[in-house]
């Protein structure tokens, strides 16, 4: 499917409004939560070869780290810099704790006048009977789910009681319809997740399986890192104006983390 601009079921190329139509947001700021305590724990799973994450909480009510509690200041710094006539007025972030703990320290540090409100859609990804297991984990577990993963890829493999990507991209489309329909002028930031990032970025580019899935083997989404659209209209494609910016930490000392997904993604 290509970039084609269409809003709503309609296509507009000239970035005009079309007569009876209300323009929708002209910014769109996507922020991965900070490191995780989930994160640190996958990571020192896939490290030592175990099978099973150490995970402290259900996936839903894992915190922030340490680390991540200094990134996301780091970034609310960052966001105070922001002219006031180009903040974001709306501030949406997955109801899961990390994220919601994100947003809210991020908004707060930067003494931004809005609050965050929370949307199931931007969850995570749910991972049904894979979930707490690393790669090898799923091997060793699971051999007939793990040789079903790599026929179909990631893009379409939906394990027993979760989800494929495709399932995340659709529920990703309908937040996007909503801010279409926003009203003109609104800049919104969504706070969300690393699989939820590549996703908007496939939905809004208008990108097929395989350049998805070739982005998401090449790159790591960083926590508190920041992408950015822009469509000055409000109406028609957006334009990615940057990318997994995570400068703001760097800049302020903080360390910045890398916590990737299962590389092997593309079917095979």
């Amino acid at each position: 499917m290509g970039n084609d601009g269409a809003v709503n079921g309609n296509t507009v190329n000239d970035g005009t409004v079309p007569a009876g139509w209300t323009a929708g947001a002209v910014e769109l700021v996507l922020v991965r939560h900070g490191e995780s305590q989930g994160n640190v724990a996958a990571t020192a799973a896939q490290d030592s070869g175990a099978d099973v994450i150490d995970v402290p909480a259900r996936d839903a009510d894992v915190e922030l780290s340490s680390t991540g509690r200094g990134q996301v200041q780091a970034l609310g710094r960052a966001l105070a810099d922001v002219p006031e006539d180009l903040r974001p007025d709306v501030v949406i972030s997955s109801p899961y704790m990390r994220a919601y703990q994100t947003a809210e320290i991020a908004v707060g540090t930067a003494g931004w006048p809005v609050a965050v409100r929370t949307d199931e859609r931007l969850r995570d990804r749910e991972l049904g009977i894979l979930d707490m297991l690393t790669r090898l984990g799923v091997e060793n577990r699971l051999p007939e789910e793990a040789e079903r993963r790599r026929w179909l890829g990631k893009f379409y493999y939906r394990p027993p009681g979760g989800e494929s990507w495709a399932d995340v991209a659709l529920r990703l489309r309908s937040v996007l319809g909503e801010l279409n329909a926003l009203g003109s002028g609104h800049r919104v930031m969504l706070v969300c997740h690393d699989a939820v990032v590549l996703l908007f970025r496939y939905v809004l580019e208008g990108m097929s399986e395989h350049e998805l899935l070739d982005l998401a083997a090449s790159t790591t989404v960083l926590n508190a890192s920041i992408t950015r659209y822009v469509r000055p209209e409000g109406v028609g494609p957006w334009t990615l104006e940057s990318f997994n910016v995570a400068e703001h930490l760097t800049e302020q000392g903080v360390q910045v983390t890398e916590h990737a997904g299962d590389a092997s993604v593309h079917p095979r």
